[in-house]
């Protein structure tokens, strides 16, 4: 559900925050007030294209931000999981267009693409304006309405399609990747039989790479480091060096020691010292440096090449490089029994595609029984909406074969919703043929046939278009019942479809300091009177006129209330 857009710099609007309502959202206003401002805003918001000319005069950008209840919405859960974005209760969008074309998406803080951005959406609100950008006009989501609409009796059947889907997937997969034809397979088995032997040849020990560059590094120095041994046993234990100087030190020591007990503490250390000095002395006399050895340093350089280039072709360290062993000798057991593997599969794929057609004709049957009924009603509802002549079907393609099908989760059947709008007109796919004036009445009655909805926010414009007084009290309690499962927002002109609002919202123009500016205010129930008297064409001052709204009101609350 749409809680809260924010407007900012949109063509008039200098900035507006309008809170939304469960249930239906009203929004009226004078002709050239505003109303298509506000759509604009929300089409920006949910991934429309944006436009230069859409921000204020002498602004440097737009923005939009759209607040969402999305609890328990489970295909938004699963767009956010795919886009790695963490799931909240409330989603927020943020959009900003400048001047100089730049612009960026947030979702939940998050950067993303305006197709990231159209794919979550396009579950979350569902905007009428022009046919081609009509959720329930793509003949995909028109399979997904009629199955909607028999969710009972196919969710079992659905379930077996999964699984059996999954399984002739995993065969067909495991096919493919067997290594192809006899030719590419014996070059692949060559390749896999090179790196084998490489990487076993080689033996490499855990670590041995970091050992073998410790050990390189010593016989570099080798030279530095024998001098530096010796200068440093010199200095500690040759004639007048430091073990000489320690001895002495404590001697003297020793001879006052018995004066005081700070001179014996200091006796005490001195010995450690002298004792830790003559340790480090006979160590460095044992040790005497590294040898220098070309052939051992020929060897190790050979060694670490050959690691360097393991690494740069099998992986960074060794436990990649092992696991890439360990995948190769798979793949080669794989390829090398590919007629048996091969037979396997095979069969497996005749065992799902079987299994899978018997699946797709029973879904069919189901299908085309709930599309019948479906029709049936939609055309009903069409007529009480002043559509008396409309017909409407849903046509089926034939299943095709079991060797010409394209094997889905999803079943095999291909739909196409037919529509005609006048007696003795043939019904034509309606995507092409239906007005914008009846494709809201036509979503209307849909909406009333059918009691799930997959989308929480529909967005009806010009809903009221050649729709008379008397078919306008229909319309009404039509969004009346839809907006009991659903949240609506609907532009009207008609005082009708303004009295049933649950959240009445009026856009207008005002001057301010010589700039014309957009405004939308949310309605008091006072002003709301006010604002049906001026739709049904009354003075607002005559108090016949406002008694009459006030009825209108109270006959559109106590049809709520029947529902």
């Amino acid at each position: 559900m749409l809680l809260s857009l924010k407007i900012k710099n949109i063509a008039l609007i200098d900035e507006a925050v309008i809170d939304f309502t469960a249930g239906l959202n009203i929004l009226s206003g004078e002709t050239g007030s505003g109303k298509s401002v506000v759509i604009d805003a929300l089409n920006f918001v949910l991934g429309a294209k944006a436009d230069k000319t859409m921000i204020s005069f002498g602004q440097p950008f737009c923005s939009a931000c759209a607040e969402f209840d999305v609890r328990n919405n489970a295909a938004v859960k699963d767009i956010l999981e795919d886009l790695s974005i963490e799931y909240e209760d409330v989603l927020v969008v943020n959009r900003r267009f400048f001047a100089d074309g730049r612009g960026d998406i947030k979702i939940n803080g998050n950067p993303v693409s305006a197709g990231m951005l159209k794919k979550l959406t396009a579950v979350l609100v569902d905007v009428h304006g022009q046919s081609e950008h009509f959720y329930l006009l793509k003949e995909s989501n028109q399979l997904s309405l009629i199955d909607k609409a028999c969710v009972e009796k196919l969710e079992k059947l659905k379930l077996l399609v999964k699984e059996e889907y999954d399984r002739y997937k995993s065969a067909l997969d495991a096919l493919e990747n067997l290594g192809g034809d006899e030719h590419s397979r014996a070059v692949k088995l060559d390749i896999l039989k090179y790196q084998i032997e490489e990487i076993e040849n080689a033996a490499i020990a855990e670590g041995e790479e970091d050992e073998l560059l410790v050990r390189r590094k010593k016989l570099l120095n080798a030279e530095k480091i024998a001098a530096a041994l010796s200068i440093a046993g010199d200095a500690l234990g040759g004639d007048g060096g430091a073990m000489d100087a320690l001895q002495n030190a404590l001697h003297l020591l020793r001879s006052v020691e018995s004066y005081a007990e700070e001179y014996a503490a200091l006796c005490e250390r001195l010995y450690s010292v002298k004792c830790e000095t003559e340790d480090i002395y006979e160590t460095l006399s044992s040790d005497n440096g590294e040898e220098f050895s070309q052939y051992e340093l020929d060897e190790i350089e050979t060694r670490l090449e050959l690691l360097k280039k393991l690494r740069m072709k099998y992986g960074k360290n060794v436990e990649e490089i092992n696991r890439f062993l360990e995948e190769s000798k798979a793949e080669y057991e794989k390829i090398l029994h590919f007629d048996e593997l091969s037979e396997e599969f095979k069969k497996q794929l005749e065992t799902s595609k079987l299994a899978l057609y018997g699946y797709y004709k029973e879904m069919s049957g189901l299908r085309r029984e709930t599309a019948k009924a479906f029709s049936e009603s939609v055309v009903k509802e069409l007529s009480e909406l002043g559509m008396a002549r409309a017909t409407f079907d849903i046509g089926f393609d034939d299943l095709p074969d079991i060797e010409k099908i394209a094997f889905t989760k999803n079943g095999a059947d291909n739909v196409e919703f037919l529509f005609s709008a006048n007696a003795g007109e043939p019904m034509k796919p309606m995507a092409k043929i239906i007005s914008g004036g009846e494709i809201s009445r036509f979503m209307l009655a849909m909406k009333t046939a059918v009691k799930t909805h997959e989308i929480s926010t529909f967005v009806f414009d010009e809903i009221d278009a050649g729709i008379s007084g008397a078919i306008a009290a229909v319309v009404a309690k039509k969004f009346a019942k839809i907006a009991r499962n659903v949240q609506v927002l609907a532009i009207t002109h008609l005082p009708q479809i303004s009295a049933m609002a649950d959240n009445s919202l009026l856009i207008f123009k005002k001057e301010e300091s010589g700039k014309t500016h957009t405004f939308i205010k949310r309605l008091s129930e006072e002003e709301k009177v006010a604002e049906i008297t001026r739709l049904v064409g009354g003075n607002e001052k005559s108090a016949a006129a406002t008694e009459h709204a006030k009825e209108m009101i109270a006959d559109a609350n106590a049809y709520k209330k029947s529902l």
